[in-house]
């Protein structure tokens, strides 16, 4: 709902406020954003005061006591006396950079933005009940006319922005700076929370606390990177998981992306999100329009768990594609670390097979099926498929799968070209390079210039064939490199243009790729999750989370990437141990039980599975599908133990079902009781809470189990090998009838962990990096 009066925009969402003043008609002040106020038809308590003016501030030209500042103001422009950091830099046709953009005019109406089509970028979709709000600032003198964008999605508690320039003059205006939101607030007692890292170490949640300056969140690897996800949030110094209050800002973009808090002088913030400025220039012709991508704000006074919650609600509802929302995903088997690029028709053959009689839904052939691939050095760019590798066509593959009742998917990659490849002996000059210059390489391969139509028709008619031949139900979209030597023979003058262009590639690839195969599940994929964000959202329901199928690493990765995106989004899969990325060693159990709490996959080859192992994955995949509905589309929590412990829970909508994880890192001895706490059920409610039976494994014991075998088992000897492939222990039981308050409020104190004191059933094996999963039930079901 958007109310306009007095001069006073007031965007309310189901449970927040959003204010926006019209100042001495010129000025669009920001008054309030926080919880839900009532709608009044006096603001005026809310407007910035301006008595005698601010020392060697600048004042207005009309009101010489008015500096902007210190005014919380919707958006910016240079030159005016708002010295804080800039949303918008354009060179005029007279050279300046000072722009007179005043309050001209607006619109409210039903719906999301009308243009958002003619963008040619991805956007917030599905809105029903969406209201826009389109105001007009206009400068006079160049005929030139900025306008903010703002959507409103009430039950989602989300108001997405954008900003748009139109150019009446007619001359061309170079943007170089121009930012899709800003957002200043009146108190700087805030800290910023982002999400760093680097390859196979993505999305670690990181607190700063907020201090006079400008904290720049950021990527210019020509993607939203691994390094920065374009997510922030702006939380109170007070704010925890669950309390206090917290802003989350995303943006729906998957290139260099530019985010920035900034403590004033004036104790004030000011927020800034878009596309970085960082080598960007775009010219705009006249009568031409220039839009940015759409960002995503949402305020909660729940803590980050709230802002959590409605990022979740909104990207399942308004990002994801309509046909996979609510739409389980199938348990997968990909070759890779199992085969890496040594395979042959036989051994797929042999570990589809098996991934069948485990119960897993869909086979997914990796990397090395195409051209004359044995390794990285070749062949991207070539997308037919070696038949004498696969011992036929692919659709003949393919049928062979399903014959075994699996799906069956391929990897690819097309927006990369090896030199060693057909398609760069055709056509070097496809490649992303400086003329005359050598040229940086990653992984062994080049980018594809997709600021090029033709090169984009060619790649999108070469994959729409394979996939129209293949009878193929998945695709992993991968893409295994940042850009370097940003350059295009087609841009000439305009190469500041590059970075934005090649996205808007990107996307129209995707689009119309996407649109013909729309019951194809193709997920996302970047090196892991070096292009984890909205954009790639909007088109492809899923995204593989890292590269790093390491647990422990996982629980961080994935704790972090939760703070933005849902668990159907993140694919997760269970991988061999000693682990390909980290060489260390977790139980099975411990793999699948932080794997299933996002879109499960195995990883490693099933064929060389104990009979134990194989039982253990068998009944691993049959719980899994039980609540697979539960553990993608739930609300999910995480929290902490008074120990340090992590407990991760998923609630149903009807708050009665519930799942939850205890994650202990590293054993401690003769430790306290771990105190499970369950949040968000309904405290009336009775609920049981069972504990999932879990193998221990006797290796686990080591030398102790000498101490009860009537037989010396040598450690890693014959006899333990053998006995530990076909027997294993049993977890503990335990089962509680508790209300939902006491879960919530006191929690249940677990039995006993292992302390060296002895062992019997109903002691609790942990271990490092260990795991137990409990099954919380309403006992009215």
């Amino acid at each position: 709902m958007i109310h306009f009066a007095q001069q006073v925009f007031h965007l309310a969402t189901n449970n927040t406020s959003y204010l926006i003043g019209i100042r001495n008609n010129k000025y669009i002040e920001n008054l309030y954003y926080g919880n839900k106020i009532k709608v009044t038809e006096n603001y005026e308590a809310l407007q910035e005061r301006f008595g005698t003016g601010y020392g060697n501030s600048v004042g207005t030209p009309d009101d010489a006591m008015l500096t902007l500042d210190n005014l919380c103001l919707e958006y910016s422009f240079g030159g005016n006396g708002d010295y804080r950091h800039s949303p918008f830099e354009i060179r005029m046709p007279d050279y300046s950079y000072s722009n007179r953009f005043y309050y001209q005019s607006h619109e409210i109406y039903e719906g999301t933005f009308r243009e958002n089509e003619e963008t040619k970028l991805p956007y917030a979709r599905y809105g029903e009940d969406a209201t826009t709000l389109e105001i007009v600032l206009h400068d006079q003198k160049e005929k030139m006319d900025l306008i903010l964008v703002y959507t409103v999605f009430p039950s989602c508690d989300v108001i997405t922005r954008r900003t748009i320039l139109k150019n009446n003059t007619d001359s061309v205006v170079r943007v170089e700076r121009m930012m899709s939101l800003q957002l200043d607030l009146p108190e700087a007692d805030y800290d910023m929370e982002t999400f760093d890292g680097s390859w196979t170490r993505e999305r670690h949640a990181t607190r700063k606390h907020l201090e006079s300056g400008v904290y720049v969140n950021e990527s210019t690897t020509g993607s939203s990177s691994n390094r920065h996800n374009p997510l922030i949030l702006v939380e109170k110094r007070e704010c925890t998981e669950m309390t206090g209050a917290c802003i989350g800002v995303n943006l729906l973009y998957s290139g260099n992306h530019y985010e920035a808090v900034e403590v004033t002088p004036y104790g004030k913030i000011r927020i800034l999100t878009g596309i970085h400025p960082h080598r960007f220039e775009w010219f705009i012709k006249p009568e031409e329009t220039f839009y940015t991508p759409e960002a995503v704000l949402t305020y909660s006074s729940k803590g980050r768990h709230g802002v959590t919650a409605q990022f979740g609600t909104f990207v399942n509802q308004h990002i994801i594609p309509k046909q996979w929302q609510k739409r389980e995903r199938p348990v997968l088997i990909n070759n890779w670390e199992a085969t890496y690029f040594d395979f042959t028709e036989r051994k797929l053959l042999k570990l589809a097979k098996e991934a069948a009689n485990l119960g897993i839904e869909l086979f997914v052939l990796d990397d090395g099926w195409f051209g004359k691939r044995e390794d990285d050095s070749s062949s991207l760019g070539d997308w037919f498929v070696n038949e004498k590798k696969l011992g036929g066509s692919l659709r003949q593959l393919s049928n062979k799968i399903h014959d075994l009742g699996l799906q069956f998917g391929i990897w690819m990659e097309p927006e990369m070209i090896s030199e060693n490849s057909e398609l760069y002996r055709e056509h070097p000059d496809w490649a992303v390079r400086i003329p005359n210059r050598d040229c940086y390489v990653g992984r062994n391969q080049y980018v594809l210039d997709l600021t090029r139509q033709e090169v984009r028709a060619e790649v999108v008619g070469r994959i729409t064939e394979i996939l129209r031949n293949g009878n193929v139900q998945y695709v992993k979209w991968d893409m295994n490199r940042h850009l370097s030597d940003a350059y295009s023979a087609s841009l000439g003058e305009r190469q500041g243009e590059f970075y934005h262009r090649y996205i808007l590639g990107v996307y129209e690839m995707m689009k119309q790729i996407t649109e013909e195969f729309p019951d194809i599940l193709f997920e996302s994929c970047s090196a892991g999750g070096n292009r984890f964000d909205l954009g790639m959202l909007y088109y492809m329901p899923q995204i593989w989370t890292s590269d790093d199928t390491d647990a422990n690493e996982r629980v961080a990765i994935q704790e972090g990437t939760s703070c933005g995106y849902p668990l159907s989004t993140m694919g997760a899969h269970v991988s061999a141990v000693p682990n390909h990325q980290t060489l260390r060693s977790i139980s099975i159990e411990s793999r699948f039980n932080v794997a299933c709490f996002g879109v499960l996959g195995y990883e490693l080859d099933l064929t060389k599975l104990s009979m134990s192992s194989k039982k253990i994955v068998k009944e691993q995949i049959a719980f899994y599908k039980k609540y697979r509905a539960l553990f993608q589309f739930g609300s999910f929590t995480k929290s902490r133990m008074h120990n340090g412990n992590i407990i991760w829970q998923v609630v149903s909508e009807d708050k009665q079902q519930a799942i939850a994880m205890c994650y202990q890192q590293l054993q401690k001895p003769n430790t306290s009781s771990d105190i499970l706490k369950v949040i968000g059920l309904d405290p009336e409610q009775l609920y049981h809470v069972e504990a999932r039976k879990q193998a221990i494994s006797i290796k686990q014991f080591g030398d102790l189990v000498n101490q009860a075998s009537p037989v010396p088992i040598k450690e890693e000897g014959i006899l333990q090998t053998i006995v530990n492939q076909v027997y294993t222990l049993e977890s503990e039981s335990e089962s509680y009838d508790v209300y939902g308050d006491l879960l919530e409020l006191a929690g249940i104190k677990l039995k006993q962990q292992f302390v060296s004191t002895g062992y019997n059933e109903e002691t609790r094996v942990m271990g490092d990096f260990s795991s137990r999963i409990y099954l919380i039930s309403s006992k009215a079901l």
